[in-house]
Parts: structure tokens; C-alpha cells; sequence
């Protein structure tokens, strides 16, 4: 089942791409983060109260809560270099070279996750990395 939700999850970023650079035309990038994150926001708690998992908040461990919001700020900060990004340039280079965040999250998930690196992912992270590469020159 992960891998149609991953698969919606491409869709679903491919569609933020395109109708983000359609929306953002005479908009302040941060402005338009803004809204964007207000939107994302109340989609994230509707489903909240949807699926009633509301009252895990407060099973949440201090140190589940620090890493939350460290990786909210992480967020934060890519979603606005992200549609600065989108503004003053192509979609179809911006949009590879934000996805460079594989190969980073991969190297970092081996540095500080000690997952396993295979010769199949650093195979993978050389390709997109090569790809990435070819479509912005």
C-alpha cells in the first residue's frame, strides 16, 4: 500500500510544481508561501479530526515534539526557497534540482540513521544525481 501512496505523493508534488508557478505570476514568493502554508495547514488537521487522532497530543514525547518542529523549521525553509526559486526560474529546473533532496536524504540517513547503503542506491543516487545535472544545462 506505501507505494501507491508514494506514487500519489509524485503526482500530487508534480501538480504543487505546476500550479505553484502558475499562482506565484505578481505574487511575493514568501506571500505565496504563506498561503500555501495556511491551506496545507488546515488540510493537515481536517484529517486530523477525521481520522481522530487528535488525542495522541498528548502521548507525544519531549523529544518526538523537538524533532517535530525542527523538521517543521526544515520545512519552512524549503517551501520558501522552494517558490523563490519558482519565481525567478523554470519550473523544469527548479523542480530536478529540488529534487536533489533524495540523494541528501539518502547520505544523511546513512550518516545519521546508519541505514545501509547498497551498491543498488548508490547506483541510484550517481543516476539522479547525473540526471538532475543533465536536465538544468
Amino acid at each position: 500500500m506505501w507505494i501507491i501512496f508514494a506514487l500519489l505523493s509524485a503526482v500530487f508534488a508534480a501538480l504543487t510544481s505546476i500550479l505553484a508557478k502558475i499562482g506565484i505570476e505578481g505574487v511575493d514568493s514568501n506571500l505565496a508561501t504563506a498561503i500555501r502554508t495556511v491551506v496545507v495547514v488546515g488540510m493537515a488537521w481536517i484529517m486530523v479530526f477525521i481520522t481522530h487522532a487528535q488525542s495522541g497530543l498528548s502521548t507525544i514525547g519531549k523529544r518526538s515534539w523537538i524533532f517535530l518542529i525542527l523538521s517543521g523549521l526544515a520545512t519552512g525553509a524549503s517551501w520558501l526557497c522552494y517558490y523563490k526559486a519558482l519565481q525567478l526560474g523554470e519550473a523544469s529546473k527548479v523542480v530536478p534540482i529540488d529534487k536533489l533532496s533524495v540523494v541528501i536524504t539518502m547520505v544523511l540517513a546513512f550518516v545519521f540513521l546508519h541505514e545501509q547503503f547498497t551498491a543498488k542506491s548508490i547506483m541510484g543516487c550517481i543516476l539522479i544525481g547525473a540526471g538532475t545535472l543533465l536536465m538544468v544545462i
